[in-house]
């Protein structure tokens, strides 16, 4: 089977960012928030406090002003077509992608894609709130395990080495930069 991650990957640009610029020019109220996103990323970002997981839970507060199944449709309405072509025309029917972009913004493109196998994180729609952890890094390899205990990963394709350590339990692992597709490096 193969693996994907989803942001910069299969999709150009990062779907999460591109969903909260599409939200706030239908909710302008949700401008309120940006003193308290930009002091959350500067915590995380910057002054490397807390969690990407506590970072994010603020960041998307921003979904309490939004009718997000709604805007979620509306989006991949517009913004289907920033699936990159590689994928479109290599794309089988056991494709993983393991993102850590919320599961409520992509699983109704990967229903769209036909594609039936989706870890993401789990964030809820209305608070943003989590159940669980951001899936990055190791909690991606954990969530594959949980899903498919015997699972083999004949490609894995990423934008990141943050993802090396899927990567590692590939058969061949590709790093996606734009429409180039190359070989992963692994660094010892």
């Amino acid at each position: 089977m193969n693996v994907y991650d989803f942001d910069k990957t299969i999709y150009y640009g990062d779907s999460t960012a591109d969903f909260y610029l599409f939200c706030l020019k239908r909710h302008k109220k949700i401008l309120t928030l940006a003193p308290s996103i930009l002091g959350a990323f500067l915590k995380f970002y910057v002054f490397k406090k807390g969690t990407k997981t506590d970072f994010k839970e603020k960041m998307y507060r921003f979904l309490t002003y939004c009718d997000t199944e709604k805007d979620v449709n509306d989006f991949w309405k517009e913004y289907i077509g920033n699936i990159k072509p590689f994928y479109l025309e290599q794309k089988k029917d056991d494709d993983v992608i393991i993102s850590a972009s919320p599961e409520f913004l992509l699983k109704p493109v990967c229903k769209r894609l036909k594609i039936k196998n989706l870890m993401a994180s789990k964030v809820d729609m209305h608070s943003g709130k989590y159940s669980g952890v951001n899936c990055h890094g190791k909690e991606k390899v954990k969530r594959f395990y949980e899903a498919f205990p015997d699972g083999k990963i004949d490609n894995f394709y990423s934008d990141s080495y943050s993802d090396s350590p899927l990567a590692e339990i590939a058969e061949k692992a590709f790093m996606v930069d734009g429409d180039k597709v190359e070989g992963w490096i692994f660094f010892k």
